[in-house]
């Protein structure tokens, strides 16, 4: 063969605007899931959690103990996120706005050690004092890779080994 055999085709890999073959592009299952979107439904999770982690909060009396409401608003996020995703593939918020979350690879659903891993900054509010500024750092950083990631995979995702929150 020559040179001349492996002419690409408009919209191959590699041309610009074209996406990366190991980026997982496009996922399977669906378009990716953008920035916009995986907010309202991160958001939708967040207030589900949170009256959850409320009505703990109050049944203990324990809303004046940091570490405490900490402990229960960081593990109990956490825990939702890789409960959820392990087992079903998507969060509550994620299939009511028709998203899901793969594993690397375009596996139906992340591994338990993928969803801690891409999920291990909901923790970050047991962390006394910085704990929440930590989080809203993460939350940014997360925000400008998706943003920035023609697969629209955030830090998280990276981290995880190329996990990827997809449309149904």
């Amino acid at each position: 063969m020559t040179t001349g055999d492996f002419q690409s085709q408009p919209g191959q890999y590699g041309e610009p605007g074209s996406y990366p073959p190991s980026g997982g592009y496009p996922p399977p299952g669906g378009e990716a899931g953008g920035l916009a979107i995986r907010f309202a439904a991160r958001l939708i999770d967040g207030v589900l959690v949170g009256v959850v982690s409320w009505i703990l909060i109050f049944a203990t009396d324990s809303l004046s103990n940091y570490l405490v409401t900490g402990l229960f608003t960081g593990l109990l996020t956490f825990v939702y996120f890789l409960v959820f995703e392990t087992t079903q593939g998507w969060t509550p918020g994620k299939k009511l706005l028709g998203l899901r979350v793969h594993g690397p690879g375009g596996a139906p659903k992340p591994t338990p050690a993928q969803s801690a891993i891409r999920n291990s900054w909901t923790v970050l509010p047991i962390v006394p004092f910085i704990g929440g500024l930590l989080g809203v750092i993460a939350i940014i950083v997360i925000a400008v890779t998706i943003n920035g990631s023609p697969t629209k995979q955030g830090k998280h995702d990276e981290i995880a080994g190329g996990t990827q929150v997809v449309k149904d």
